[in-house]
């Protein structure tokens, strides 16, 4: 684990190398203090303002990852995940064959997974990751034909725009879905309830064993994943026999067979769990159903009758999206709709999928007196904060160098005892939807617990106490945001949001369906979009904020801003 006293130990080391030349005039201001006439490095704390902000319905459309099932989380509530996609022919136009005869339809999804142990018969054991909740958890699980025609864009006025898809499209998606009428059930109808009404995450891996005509015996070993037995009655009509015009071109078959609803529900009273699960070649492998059927074809030697072995494979494929369904806990719910944007929250409530983010404004939003061009000090009413004017003031009139600026935050571990915690959270640019430039500067990689991560001088990364093993904070660096922010008084102090991450590497964003009013007195100011990565965690975390009592226990783990100066003699 890259400690917090180790990535200090790098930053002392290499700050000229890794920020000297993006920030040349800012190190000007302290022209000789690296040198053996100053003290060592000294910190100061400056107060910062931290708000709740609730997460409304959010762009849950193309991302990288797809949750499934339900989570059950004592600190925020229960989480739904639903999932829908498009599905497209792996080779158009196929050539189908006469009176064909299914012999399976099998869906499979690919599990993120490692290997634990390999025993000498080639069997390996595998540990699955990504997966949420109780690990013996089941859901009752129904993959329905989709009634909704998806589609990655539409025109309006001649120009072409992406189509959007949002969380609390459920509903939608649900009121569209199509069953059977020969049947009246969800497509995977198998008769094994591990399939459908009692569903579980199966960590074991898929043996098959065949024997050819010689008598050669092959075994094949695949790693777990989702496997489903659908009707095979419906593909027989709804694929094998369908008019061949609609299996010639994909956009003909996305609106003949417009794709798969997966729905999920509490199974009995069987704790549930959920999974992010690899649907769309992440893994090396992508989710799909294979068709293997017999049908009669031209090498078909008509005097015996045999039948040739055919399948036919339908991938998931294009626009797909989550649709959640969150039945929040009372104190969470309370916390994110009524957060205080004046003076701070005591707590910080982060959580993915439609959820919630932190609202960070550095040095808080004093402003009684300030320092003229000058450095006298006077009284300044022009919406500068006290803080930051002394920490110009002390840059350029006291030739104090800023060598490290951090925020680190604090868990509440008696909240996040019972739960699981995210292993990164992200800070950015919340005005501009951007990251911060101490994100973009950093090209450093590392290994933490076996996982390669990238980025960990921004870090981010979780904190481990060694005798819990429990969270105990997460520290993300900013010194050149602040810096940029000391040097050039025209750069605005931008808000920064904090949210739970997925992956440091996806910085994009979604849009939210509707923008939010951030601050009543600043009607411009709307928070309108969200990062993805955000999006696709289930997991979330309580932070200690910047507005906790001073006679409180946790006073000392209030959110300040940590500088680390070097001061000259």
């Amino acid at each position: 684990m890259y400690n917090t006293s180790f990535i200090k130990k790098i930053l002392v080391v290499a700050t000229v190398v890794l920020l000297y030349s993006c920030d040349k005039d800012f190190n000007a201001i302290g022209d000789g203090l690296i040198g053996d006439d100053h003290f060592g490095l000294e910190l100061e704390k400056y107060d910062v303002l931290a708000f709740n902000q609730e997460v409304t319905p959010v762009q849950s459309n193309g991302l990288t990852l797809y949750g499934l099932g339900i989570f059950d989380n004592p600190v925020f509530g229960t989480s739904s995940a639903n999932f829908v996609s498009q599905v497209a022919l792996e080779t158009n136009a196929p050539t189908i064959g006469e009176s064909p005869e299914i012999e399976s339809v099998v869906l499979t999804v690919p599990y993120f997974n490692h290997i634990k142990s390999t025993a000498t018969d080639g069997s390996n054991t595998y540990v699955l990751d990504s997966i949420y909740g109780d690990p013996n958890g089941k859901i009752k699980l129904s993959v329905y034909e989709s009634g909704v025609q998806m589609r990655s864009s539409y025109f309006d006025g001649g120009s072409q725009f992406a189509q959007l898809y949002y969380s609390d499209q459920d509903p939608d998606f649900f009121a569209n879905k199509l069953i059977d009428p020969a049947t009246n059930k969800p497509l995977n109808d198998d008769a094994d309830v591990s399939q459908n009404e009692a569903f579980f995450f199966d960590p074991k891996e898929t043996v098959v064993t065949t024997t050819d005509d010689a008598g050669k015996v092959t075994t094949t070993r695949t790693a777990p994943q989702m496997s489903l037995n659908l009707n095979k009655n419906f593909f027989l009509n709804k694929i094998l026999k369908a008019p061949a015009v609609k299996l010639s071109t994909p956009s003909l078959f996305q609106e003949y067979f417009r794709g798969l609803y997966f729905k999920v529900e509490k199974s009995g009273s069987n704790p549930s769990n959920l999974a992010l699960l690899d649907f769309f070649k992440q893994n090396g492998a992508n989710a799909k159903i294979t068709i293997k059927y017999k049908a009669k074809t031209a090498i078909t030697t008509d005097a015996d009758g045999t039948m040739e072995e055919k399948s036919l494979v339908i991938n998931l494929t294009g626009a797909a999206a989550n649709l959640y369904n969150d039945v929040k806990n009372p104190t969470y719910n309370t916390a994110i709709t009524s957060p205080n944007k004046t003076t701070g929250d005591q707590r910080l409530y982060l959580k993915g999928g439609q959820g919630s983010l932190a609202i960070i404004e550095l040095f808080g939003k004093t402003d009684l007196i300030g320092y003229d061009a000058n450095g006298v000090l006077v009284n300044e009413p022009n919406g500068v904060s006290d803080q930051l004017d002394e920490i110009r003031h002390n840059v350029k009139y006291k030739n104090w160098l800023a060598n490290e600026a951090n925020l680190v935050f604090s868990i509440d571990a008696e909240k996040m005892a019972a739960t699981h915690e995210p292993q990164r959270v992200y800070l950015y640019d919340m005005d501009n939807s951007l990251p911060l430039v101490d994100y973009l500067s950093d090209g450093t990689s590392g290994v933490v617990n076996g996982v390669t991560m990238q980025k960990i001088v921004y870090s981010g990364i979780i904190n481990i106490d060694a005798t819990t093993k429990k969270g105990k904070s997460y520290k993300i660096l900013l010194t050149n945001h602040l810096r940029n922010i000391i040097k050039n008084e025209a750069v605005k102090n931008v808000k920064l949001g904090l949210v739970v991450t997925g992956n440091i590497n996806d910085i994009t964003a979604g849009k939210l369906k509707n923008r939010i009013l951030i601050d009543p007195t600043k009607p411009n100011e709307y928070f309108s979009d969200l990062p993805k990565a955000s999006v696709m965690s289930p997991l979330g975390t309580v932070l200690f904020g910047s507005n906790i009592p001073s006679g409180d226990a946790n006073y000392t783990k209030r959110l300040q801003l940590q500088v680390y100066y070097t001061k000259p003699n």
